[in-house]
């Protein structure tokens, strides 16, 4: 099942068309995106069983394109993020591969839809695909073998970063750096996760303005993603629509020599296997 947040609304996505979620259950379910993933089991469920009709028919082709399209998550109480996950990336930066996960956070605030643009604010701002890992049961301490029963599902990120404040100071500040407005598009949409049967073997790439920089595999990643959410759960509770960004492969622009960064009116396609892209454009 594919679940979207379009025009404020959850929205299940078939090729075809689309459902609107709260109008298709009779009230069961809730219009709000973030509702319907503390409840994403039952809904599959229902979905499943249902088998609803499209409520407007739209090819999803065409669909990712729509600036309808918000954020999966509107309201996560936690959005985690992971540096130096693929081995290809640490090498391109001459730095070591990370023994444990290193984690910092993207501010809610930064979140936005699959076409949003976004404000330069420096001549530094950098791309970063990355796989999107969205929570769906509450847990702590979980094992790894149990931990991707806790996702809810999947979807395709942007981790836009502005790197004159983030390496500002004696210490690093990747937090604010990552995090001003519109720097983190997540959609199209939601991909369940009983539709990805390895989320470490995904194909994940990026485009600055019809350029591939980044072409990699989720398998390159240091850590799996039931790796992550174990390690992150034994130190915070994990709750439904918290994020994870789960790390970008090499072809960042500062992994290039010389550093390439984004200039007004570039546009910036990010693209996973099977979960869809993104599409956003860079503006002063």
């Amino acid at each position: 099942m594919r679940l979207a947040n379009l025009n404020d609304r959850a929205t299940i996505v078939r090729d075809e068309g689309v459902i609107d979620v709260e109008e298709a259950s009779e009230g069961r379910f809730s219009w709000s995106i973030d509702l319907a993933i503390a409840r994403i089991d039952a809904l599959r469920s229902w979905y499943d069983k249902v088998d609803p009709p499209a409520t407007r028919l739209v090819d999803a082709e065409e669909l990712q394109r729509d600036p309808g399209l918000g954020p999966v998550v509107t309201s996560p109480s936690q959005v985690f993020a992971v540096g130096l996950n693929y081995r290809t990336h640490a090498l391109e930066m001459g730095l070591e591969v990370p023994t444990r996960p290193m984690l910092f956070t993207k501010y809610a605030s930064s979140l936005t839809g699959a076409n949003a643009s976004f404000r330069l604010v420096s001549t530094r701002t950098d791309w970063e695909a990355e796989l999107v890992v969205v929570i769906g049961v509450r847990g702590r301490n979980v094992a790894i073998d149990d931990a991707l029963a806790h996702v809810a599902g999947y979807c395709v990120g942007q981790d836009l970063s502005e790197r004159e404040l983030q390496m500002q100071g004696p210490t690093a500040q990747f937090s604010l750096g990552k995090s001003y407005e519109n720097f983190g598009p997540i959609g199209p949409w939601l991909t369940t996760r009983d539709e990805v049967c390895n989320p470490n073997d995904l194909q994940i790439s990026c485009r600055v303005n019809g350029v591939t920089h980044q072409d990699a595999s989720t398998s390159d990643m240091v850590f799996t993603v039931a790796q992550l959410v174990s390690y992150v759960s034994s130190i915070c509770e994990m709750r439904p629509g918290d994020v994870i960004f789960t790390g970008s492969p090499h072809g960042t622009g500062q992994g290039q020599r010389p550093p390439v960064f984004l200039a007004a009116g570039d546009v910036v396609e990010t693209t996973i296997e099977s979960l869809g892209s993104l599409r956003n454009v860079a503006h002063n």
